[in-house]
């Protein structure tokens, strides 16, 4: 048996982060996989960039990171408010003007997807890891989809699990005889009620792989003071209180 930890969506919350991987050390695992986005939204974007830089855990490349690495243009989006719109604009403006080159560098040259193949006595199991999808790392995925979505997903990738972040709300999806579909949420930026930090565990055997999503508290006002002594706005502090709901 094996396990492996799979986290996603950090968004510059370093408290999060230390508090997840503190978690992951206190169970025993020491394969760790980043599905990406670890900019934008709080102050230590370049803190949580050489964490997983000195740590080389390998991390592909979310949609956030994509647009700080390469200067991308923010589009607003019409499912905003004009306060969150303002807000958005802000906040990818603090991580363009303070992400360090070295740093933009390394985004810029981070994988779009990674396939893991793992053999455990006579099986070999396909692990896909995406942003958030197949062919885009922008592409919203609920657990509400057509099945038919994440099927041809499993299909395509020939994986028996793909493994997915983005829309920072976690879910587990089985298909019997094709297998699993899983968004592992958001260690810095949950969208869920408790707004806790998550990440998945995948455990691996010979028979099968169990995906469980864990989520656990961090110090949150530790960051939301971080952002409010930021030139973050205020927004995504009161966000990560709950005081404000999104669908960013």
């Amino acid at each position: 048996m094996i396990q492996i930890a799979v986290f996603s969506d950090v968004h510059g919350n370093l408290p999060a982060f230390n508090a997840v991987l503190g978690d992951i050390e206190k169970r025993g695992i020491q394969q760790k996989f980043c599905l990406g986005d670890l900019v934008d939204f709080a102050p230590w974007g370049n803190e949580v960039i050489e964490k997983i830089r000195n740590l080389n855990i390998p991390c592909l490349m979310g949609n956030h990171d994509e647009r700080i690495a390469f200067d991308i243009p923010v589009i607003p989006l019409p499912k905003h408010s004009q306060e969150e719109t303002n807000a958005r604009f802000i906040a990818i403006d603090h991580s363009k003007e303070n992400i360090t080159k070295a740093n933009k560098r390394f985004l810029s040259e981070l994988p779009f997807h990674l396939k893991l193949n793992y053999k455990i006595g006579k099986k070999y199991w396909n692990i896909q890891l995406v942003h958030s999808a197949l062919a885009s790392n922008d592409t919203y995925l609920y657990k509400s989809e057509n099945d038919d979505i994440f099927v041809d997903m499993l299909e395509e990738s020939q994986s028996d699990i793909v493994v997915m972040g983005h829309t920072h709300l976690s879910f587990k999806k089985h298909f019997e005889t094709k297998g699993w579909a899983v968004n592992c949420g958001s260690v810095g930026r949950s969208k869920e009620e408790n707004r806790l930090a998550s990440y998945l565990v995948l455990t691996i055997d010979e028979k099968q792989i169990f995906p469980e999503i864990v989520q656990i508290a961090y110090p949150i006002e530790e960051t939301v003071r971080g952002i409010e002594e930021s030139g973050i706005p205020d927004y995504y502090a009161a966000f990560l209180r709950n005081e404000k709901s999104s669908v960013l």
